[in-house]
């Protein structure tokens, strides 16, 4: 069986090392039988109003106007410190006739420091920053303010306290009614006296006895 399948195997790889392709070219391809999709020329239109070319316009003698314009140099500089309401900040600038710009500004941040920017910016480098902070944070501990729970005290009023007699009220001059039922009292029987019964309680007993099995005996030896 083994001589077989290496037989078999031996005969597949042989077929496939002598294959070689073909040097003519492969013929197209083409149906036996024509296209069913019918084939129609072009619509040609005419149009019922007249069609005449675009204008021409000539170009206009001046040149375009460019709006790149060459840097022009500024300086500013401006500052806020308000200590009521804690404002302190404030920014300066300066730029060349060559578009390169430097300045800084500062910031009182809430917890006390101060932050400094100082910042240079051109065509070549783009935005360059350095960040500083001047002081030391502080955090100041909170302290809930405390609230009596009692309402306040006030002042008594140096008026006396008015003092009213009780009202006195008329005693009603028609009798009062006495209301009578119009049907008896009902009477009802005691109920009887329970007494227990005479008669012994039931013993009851199994109409089958129990079912007795031996017990089983195994074997000790194999």
């Amino acid at each position: 069986m083994k001589v077989f399948i290496i037989a078999a195997l031996l005969a597949v790889v042989s077929g496939q090392a002598s294959y070689k392709p073909s040097k003519y070219p492969v013929a197209p391809y083409k149906p036996e039988y024509p296209s069913s999709k019918p084939t129609y020329p072009p619509p040609a239109y005419k149009a019922d109003y007249p069609v005449y070319p675009a204008p021409a316009y000539n170009k206009p003698a001046y040149p375009p106007k460019s709006y790149d314009y060459a840097p022009m140099p500024y300086k500013f500089d401006w500052a806020v410190k308000d200590d009521y309401t804690y404002n302190d900040y404030a920014h300066e600038e300066t730029s060349d006739d060559k578009g390169y710009v430097t300045g800084s500004y500062r910031t009182l941040l809430p917890d006390g420091r101060t932050q400094i920017v100082n910042y240079k910016a051109d065509d070549y480098t783009g935005y360059v920053a350095d960040v500083k902070y001047e002081g030391d944070a502080k955090y100041p501990e909170y302290k809930p303010a405390y609230k009596p729970a009692y309402p306040p005290a006030y002042p008594s009023s140096s008026y006396p306290s008015p003092s009213y007699p009780p009202p006195a009220y008329n005693k009603p001059a028609y009798p009062e009614p006495a209301y009578k039922p119009a049907y008896p009292k009902p009477s009802y029987p005691s109920p009887p006296a329970y007494k227990p019964s005479s008669y012994p309680a039931p013993a009851y007993k199994p109409a089958y006895p129990p079912a007795k099995y031996p017990t089983p005996q195994y074997p000790t030896k194999y």
